[in-house]
């Protein structure tokens, strides 16, 4: 007998799997009604709680224990790695593969293609604790085919060009131009993608 509960405004496409112990289409507090839409070949692993309101691809995946708030777009062949969370209002582009323990706030945007490895975080609040902070939140946008190393912290509202290369642990506090490398606490440019050995 399986424990998922998956709430009426959720059309999901079959086929699918669907594990243990999975919430589809939680209301938030105080929601009117949003439907969940997901597209064919989801795979969504057991304690994966799916908020209402979310627009999902084909082939689609999680790891255990994924958080997704409400009112987010997801593309095709997108894959969250456990105990990530993908906060509301944020857009994944078609490809994009989140590794685990990832952390992606409100208004973020990755572009397709994107690659974030583990334990990367993002962030929105520019003064957290503020009094008009909420009206304020502006998620990073990581544009198409960039890649993020492990542990990498990236600042609100900081664009990461395309195809550009974040090294592990950096701390990335202003834009990052196309095809760049960046390195160190915080992130500079060390040299151009196209200058790596590969």
């Amino acid at each position: 007998m399986t424990s998922t509960k998956k709430f009426p405004n959720v059309k999901i496409e079959e086929p699918a799997c669907i594990e243990d112990f999975v919430i589809l289409g939680k209301l938030p507090k105080d929601s009117s009604p949003l439907k969940t839409t997901i597209d064919v070949n989801a795979n969504i692993r057991s304690h994966t709680v799916i908020y209402a309101g979310n627009v999902i691809g084909k082939n689609f995946q999680t790891g255990h224990h994924v958080l997704i708030r409400e009112s987010n777009q997801i593309g095709d062949n997108v894959s969250i790695g456990s105990s990530s969370v993908i906060e509301h209002h944020v857009n994944i582009g078609n490809n994009v593969r989140i590794h685990s323990q990832v952390f992606i706030p409100e208004y973020s945007v990755l572009e397709e293609d994107c690659w974030l490895g583990p334990n990367v975080v993002l962030t929105n609040a520019k003064y957290p604790c503020s009094p008009d902070v909420k009206v304020n939140l502006l998620g990073p946008r990581i544009k198409k085919s960039a890649k993020i190393g492990a542990n990498v912290t990236i600042l609100p509202g900081v664009v990461i060009g395309e195809n550009a290369l974040i090294a592990a642990g950096s701390v990335v506090t202003k834009d990052v131009p196309d095809n760049a490398v960046v390195m160190g606490v915080p992130g500079q440019v060390i040299k151009d993608i196209g200058e790596l050995p590969y």
